[in-house]
């Protein structure tokens, strides 16, 4: 409880909060993570192709029909809510006290919450685009389609999530407002990511503050550099926060 309450403390302290978060944000939503012993990783070890291979960019071209059969199954959660991380967040940003939310989840649980200020590195199963006109769809678009391959109704050309998949590069103008958002922030929060996937772990470098805080089940490459480490679940962990706000 001791740290929980630093923890709070330090957010009342703030101005600047930046949170940087990963999968784990959003397992207590009932969206699993790719590397726990539960994660997608490991529930998928029986396909023909493992999962890392079906979001890559070249699968997506080459096998259109098993990427958006597993991209349906396994990545759009649409009934998915928000849980007490996702809301406590967005009650920091009404209060004027968290400036950015960066994430590495494209579930957009963070908007719905209320968040308004949100960075995706790796864009959003809500936006698609039609890969020959640019036409833009929402998410309803790929899970209405009659066809697997969800095809723009103007031009007749593959309707692709605005996800970025293995082998693309992420948004340059995203990277740099988190490279921006990170140095600029007081107080930087960190939760929910094993900091593995590059390039998007290596942001975290570029916190200029004093504070920096790692909520994460497991342990990742970063906790010896944390000034407050905390293992536990990350939405408990923010909901005790809240209480103490």
């Amino acid at each position: 409880m001791q740290k929980i309450k630093m923890l709070a403390s330090w957010i009342q302290e703030s101005s600047r909060i930046v949170f940087f978060g990963g999968a784990g944000t959003s397992t207590e939503s009932g969206i699993p993570d790719f590397r726990s012993a539960a994660g997608l990783y490991q529930s998928e070890q029986h396909s023909p192709y493992p999962p890392e291979v079906m979001l890559s960019h070249h699968f997506f071209v080459e096998h259109p029909e098993v990427f958006y059969d597993f991209y349906r199954s396994k990545m759009i959660h649409e009934h998915a809510h928000p849980n007490a991380c996702h809301n406590v967040l967005a009650n920091l940003e009404k209060l004027g006290k968290l400036k950015t939310i960066i994430t590495q989840n494209i579930d957009g649980l963070h908007q719905k919450a209320g968040s308004s200020n949100v960075l995706e590195l790796h864009g959003s199963i809500h936006r698609n685009y039609c890969m020959g006109c640019s036409q833009y769809y929402g998410l309803e678009a790929i899970i209405t389609s009659v066809e697997i391959v969800p095809r723009c109704p103007s031009c007749g050309a593959v309707i692709k999530p605005d996800v970025v998949l293995y082998e693309e590069s992420l948004d340059t103008q995203v990277l740099y407002g988190s490279m921006d958002a990170i140095s600029s922030a007081d107080l930087l929060i960190i939760g929910g990511t094993s900091l593995t996937v590059q390039p998007a772990a290596q942001l975290v470098s570029y916190f200029q503050g004093s504070r920096t805080v790692l909520l994460n089940a497991d342990p990742t490459p970063y906790d010896d550099q944390a000034d407050l480490l905390i293992s536990d679940r990350i939405a408990e962990v923010m909901e005790k926060v809240s209480k103490l706000l």
